[in-house]
């Protein structure tokens, strides 16, 4: 019997949905955009978080300036508890996709370990 793994990608991303952390994250991102501060800023912060990405993928150096205004937006979310709460939501996820493919790799690390 053949398996078809993307049957069981396709039922891990329902099965995502319904846990606790999916749900918190759900919550906290609906308050922050409820505030219109809060969001503002956070779709600031991940505008500026994805342009530096993407200069340091393509190898390019950040300025000063560029690394000053990162400074500046960390240190206004550190005084926004929806945008901080948000953060921890989505650091609780990350934990369980680290998790999830630790176990989805396990297969491969055993078969360069013999």
């Amino acid at each position: 019997m053949a398996v078809n793994i993307y049957d069981t990608a396709n039922q891990m991303e329902q099965e995502i949905r319904q846990t606790s952390e999916y749900k918190s994250l759900q919550e906290a991102f609906a308050e922050v955009r409820k505030d219109e501060h809060a969001s503002a800023l956070y779709s600031k912060f991940q505008d500026v978080q994805s342009n530096l990405q993407q200069k340091q993928m393509n190898g390019e150096e950040l300025t000063e300036e560029e690394i000053k205004n990162v400074h500046e937006i960390a240190d206004q979310i550190e005084k926004v508890d929806l945008i901080k709460d948000l953060m921890d939501k989505e650091r609780n996820m990350n934990q369980l996709f680290s998790d999830v493919s630790q176990i989805i790799v396990k297969p491969i690390q055993e078969l360069y370990k013999n």
